[in-house]
């Protein structure tokens, strides 16, 4: 027992030798009126680059302010490094969270106390705010979100002398749309890919059951909303879309991976819409000489169907000696406009209206923000993931592919599905 607490002794002595260096430079700042903020982040070359301008610009503003960075490499030596500190009493005052969030919320400072004077949250999409929420309480500021999107090819739309699409429609309007698409284009090409043979079907499916008002699951009650009768309409949309010729065939949808650009039936020409998460514009626009764009899936405006996925978070520790000049902080690097065009998306497409305001140099990442500008205000917080969701995934794609090749009904499939949910919660 000795021998422990006096190992646990070490390590707390090394740790204040080797990370103590914040709280010496906050002692000696304090003697010419300064404060020191201290932020610890993980990442690499352009992250490291583009933060210290984003501080340099900060204490440019506010000669008062010295920002030390405290930069890891990687999210398991950052994570290390903060729970050894936190552990010793000497953490930094802002921390890089990811998903983990949930697991520091009892050392995470809550931010409504601040919202409306230090930090401006009515700019900040609704559910980006709520993915920072846990117990109830903002612990985390978003860093950048990504979003399902529909990717469409602009320049095969305007080749056949179509309309563009418009970047919010009904599902009426949306198969209204695709009518006229099949009507100007040529044999072999398809209005959209089917969206059902993704190797991630899930998030659609997760997409169209958000917006018929009844979500995947709910881990509060280890509960689904979505009936038999509900996965049935789902396999009965785009059952309609293959008998209209909207979709490919199940033959020829199936010899498309959709796993990524390479595999994908919008860059093989054979399709103008496909699916996508916003962070994969530019991935794809790279892989095309054609220009992309992007557009909700239908219903997102009558709905808030729409979910981000957050990058990372901004947090602060409730023991920071400086907590409303570190607020203040984190406030600049969500919404200030030239912080934004500095940051650009690298821990993700900013999830605030007037970040967004700034643009950006990169045109795929313009495209992204203008999407963002509609989308994100269409949004809530993401629906609680299925238990065994890898499982789901695989068995949801099997049973749609057996109703598209007529081997189950409709009907048939939404009972399979029901039963595959139940099934999973109770697992």
């Amino acid at each position: 027992m000795k021998k422990s607490f006096l190992m646990l002794l070490l390590v707390a002595m090394s740790a204040s030798l080797v990370f103590g260096t914040g709280t010496k430079e906050q002692a000696a700042a304090s003697g010419d009126g300064s404060t020191t903020i201290r932020w610890a982040y993980w990442g690499s070359g352009q992250r490291v680059t583009i933060s210290q301008k984003a501080i340099d610009l900060y204490q440019s503003r506010h000669p008062n302010i010295k920002i030390n960075p405290e930069v890891s490499g990687g999210a398991g030596d950052h994570f290390v490094k903060v729970d050894t500190q936190l552990a010793g009493g000497n953490g930094p005052d802002i921390i890089q969270m990811g998903g983990n969030i949930p697991d520091y919320k009892d050392v995470l400072l809550a931010f409504e106390p601040y919202e409306g004077t230090l930090i401006n949250t009515s700019v900040i999409d609704p559910s980006a705010l709520a993915s920072g929420t846990i117990g109830g309480k903002l612990i985390g500021i978003s860093t950048g979100v990504n979003m399902p999107a529909l990717v469409y090819n602009k320049s095969m739309v305007e080749r056949i002398g179509a309309p563009l699409p418009k970047t919010s429609m009904t599902y009426a309007e949306f198969k209204d749309y695709l009518t006229v698409l099949k009507s100007k284009l040529p044999g072999g090409v398809y209005p959209m890919q089917d969206i059902g043979v993704l190797p991630t079907n899930s998030t659609p499916f997760g997409y169209w059951t958000r917006f018929n008002g009844t979500p995947l699951y709910k881990a509060a009650d280890a509960s689904t909303a979505v009936k038999a009768s509900d996965a049935q309409k789902y396999l009965e949309l785009f059952a309609d879309y293959r008998k209209n010729g909207l979709v490919p065939p199940p033959d020829v949808a199936a010899g498309f991976a959709e796993n990524n650009a390479d595999s994908s039936a919008v860059i093989a020409g054979k399709a103008v819409i496909g699916f996508l998460y916003t962070n994969q514009l530019a991935g794809y626009q790279n892989a095309t000489t054609d220009e992309l764009a992007m557009i909700e899936l239908p219903g997102a405006a009558a709905t808030k169907a729409l979910w981000q996925a957050p990058s990372q978070f901004y947090t602060i520790n409730k023991d920071s000696k400086n907590i409303e000049e570190t607020v203040k902080f984190i406030d600049f690097l969500v919404n200030d406009p030239e912080a934004a065009l500095i940051l650009g998306s690298d821990r993700g497409a900013s999830a605030s209206s007037l970040a967004r305001s700034a643009g950006s140099a990169s045109a795929a990442d313009q495209k992204v923000l203008d999407y963002m500008q509609v989308a994100g205000p269409h949004s809530s917080l993401e629906t609680d993931h299925v238990p065994n969701d890898t499982e789901f995934n695989s068995t949801l794609y099997l049973i749609y592919q057996r109703v598209a090749f007529g081997q189950i009904t409709a009907s048939q499939g939404g009972q399979q599905i029901y039963d595959l949910l139940t099934r999973l919660i109770k697992k």
